[in-house]
């Protein structure tokens, strides 16, 4: 029995290199590994401890993500995309905030 793809897998929307790029490759990833640059600007950043990648908080207090591959990855693709509704939910819920002060 064959298993279904996912609807993104396999589609040039959900895959993008740019060996053009002056800051390509953006982070440090094994020889011959496929380089997503889809998510140049990561989506997920703006979760914060629940973006699901590989970071650290400095002592000042910025996330860094230069350890992070996640959003490079080809088969990425598909956890970025479900996480959008919880990205929509958070940034609503902190404009709420923002408005009450």
């Amino acid at each position: 029995m064959e298993q279904n793809k996912p609807y993104w897998e396999d589609k040039h929307f959900s895959f993008y290199t740019n060996h053009q790029c002056e800051y390509y490759p953006c982070h440090k990833v094994p020889e011959g590994q496929d380089f997503n640059c889809l998510f140049c600007y990561c989506p997920l950043y703006m979760l914060g401890r629940e973006c699901g990648g590989n970071f650290k908080y400095l002592e000042n207090g910025i996330k860094d993500c230069s350890d992070c591959t996640l959003p490079h990855r080809r088969e990425s693709y598909g956890y970025i995309a479900g996480k959008f509704q919880e990205i929509a939910q958070t940034m609503a819920r902190r404009e709420q905030e923002s408005g009450q002060d």
